[in-house]
């Protein structure tokens, strides 16, 4: 039977380490993680260039841009007028309480800074923990629709737990390492594209020797 830690060697061996979040400065980390709801992380590349090209990677030059324009560059990542009002709002609570200063807020203890995060208009519970994990560098396990999908297909988890009880159930039992944490949640988004889509595909699966979906679709009572 499966155990996190077996699954995380295993997929570690199959795809290698994944470099996840890639991100030039922690900001930018941030305002992928905002745009990255919805939609693809290759629309979200498109966006970050836009931003990138017009050198809007900053609290300040975010917040100076006209909406209109600040949309048009964030366009590829869908929802644009929503979330170019999200970062633009973050951008704003940056500057009038950190003085623009992300290193100043990531500073904080996980606790404070998580229910912080959280009371930010647009960031929920999964963004919160991406930036946590990837801007701030604090032990928070991400948790996406991803994680929900595959733990429970390898019957680990029943399927009906909401976010904070997976978020705790791989806390409670994974060691406290920044670096597997980063790479666990990186390695189940890969191994979901890649075998355990919403239609799965099992043939050639690093884990379908073990996996609790396979083998209920092999037995003779299914």
């Amino acid at each position: 039977m499966f155990d996190l830690m077996k699954i995380y060697r295993r997929l570690f061996k199959y795809y290698g380490p994944r470099h996840w979040w890639p991100a030039e400065t922690p900001f930018e980390m941030v305002i992928g993680a905002i745009l990255t709801q919805n939609t693809n992380w290759k629309n979200v590349e498109k966006a970050i260039t836009n931003l990138r090209n017009a050198k809007a990677l900053t609290p300040a030059a975010i917040g100076a841009l006209p909406r209109t324009e600040l949309e048009e560059l964030i366009r590829p990542s869908g929802f644009f007028r929503q979330k170019a009002e999200r970062v633009q709002l973050f951008s704003h609570y940056l500057r009038y309480n950190y003085r623009g200063g992300l290193a100043e807020m990531l500073r904080q203890p996980l606790a404070a800074l998580r229910g912080e995060l959280l009371a930010r208009k647009g960031i929920g519970p999964e963004t919160a923990d991406s930036i946590l994990l990837y801007a701030g560098g604090h032990l928070s396990f991400v948790v996406d629709a991803y994680t929900r999908r595959l733990f429970t297909r390898l019957g680990l988890l029943k399927g009906d737990e909401n976010y904070l009880q997976i978020r705790n159930f791989f806390m409670q039992r994974l060691p406290e390492e920044l670096r597997l944490y980063n790479e666990y949640h990186a390695l189940i988004v890969i191994q979901c594209k890649e075998y355990c889509r919403k239609k799965p595909t099992c043939s050639g699966c690093p884990l379908a020797d073990e996996c609790r979906y396979l083998l209920d679709q092999q037995s003779p009572l299914s």
